[in-house]
């Protein structure tokens, strides 16, 4: 019985050690997407912007074509004999003078969207530069936490396998069988009757003979292999460091 406890309690500490591990790619990859989220973020402001610059520049190029249209508009007034054709090149610079000039209030505006973008592309370009370095950092220390518990679980399989060699084959293999079954608890103490797994009472009848300790018994509740937790002999037996 006592190869038995304690080979339980290495395979409780087996199955915590495997969670844990198991915890660490699921970690990094959360971090990986975080990551990742903030960079396309990032693109994604650097495109706008320089969207943005290419339609200032076709804007600006417009407005020179203005300029130059208006100036050829000007240069044709001094030539013009006839009134009617005097009023339409009038109304023609008018019309150059107010497009222009809304072209103008259009890069105004403009203006102060870039400055908005590029506001919005430094606040990000940092935000995602420092989550990189709290990502690397992170990444370190879960690989070496991944180190540590690849270390920690040979050590415990090696003193699993040293416990198994005590242990009755039969009995073995009814253990094996039992925590295949049972959530990996295959074995219980029963404290002042009471199972400690399962926390259902045992018959006394059943009790007094745990107590005597001369044959092997299951909890009649949850049918794991139970022993009598008040027993000095196994105290030294239920956890392992």
């Amino acid at each position: 019985m006592k190869h038995l406890i304690g080979l339980q309690a290495y395979d409780i500490r087996i199955k915590e050690k495997l969670a844990q591990k198991e915890k660490g790619p699921a970690a990094m990859q959360k971090r990986k997407d975080d990551l990742a989220a903030a960079e396309a973020l990032l693109q994604e402001k650097i495109d706008e912007l320089d969207s943005h610059n290419s339609l200032s520049r076709e804007t600006e190029n417009e407005i020179q074509d203005l300029d130059e249209r208006l100036k050829k508009a000007e240069a044709k007034l001094s030539g013009i004999k006839s009134n009617k054709e005097y009023k339409a090149a009038l109304k023609e610079i008018e019309n150059i003078k107010r497009e222009k000039e809304a072209l103008e209030i259009t890069v105004i505006e403009m203006m102060e969207q870039k400055d908005e973008l590029v506001s919005a592309c430094d606040d990000n370009r940092k935000k995602t530069e420092e989550m990189k370095k709290q990502f690397d950092q992170e990444l370190k220390q879960i690989m070496r936490d991944m180190k540590i518990l690849d270390k920690d679980l040979k050590a415990l399989e090696k003193e699993r396998e040293r416990c198994c060699k005590g242990t009755d084959t039969s009995l073995l293999k009814k253990y094996d069988m039992l925590r295949g079954h049972k959530n990996g608890i295959a074995i219980t103490s029963v404290i002042k009757g009471v199972c400690q797994t399962c926390h259902m009472a045992i018959p006394p009848q059943k009790f007094n003979e745990l107590i005597r300790g001369d044959k092997l018994m299951n909890c009649p509740n949850c049918a794991r292999i139970m022993y009598w937790g008040e027993d000095e002999r196994y105290q030294d037996h239920e956890d392992v460091t």
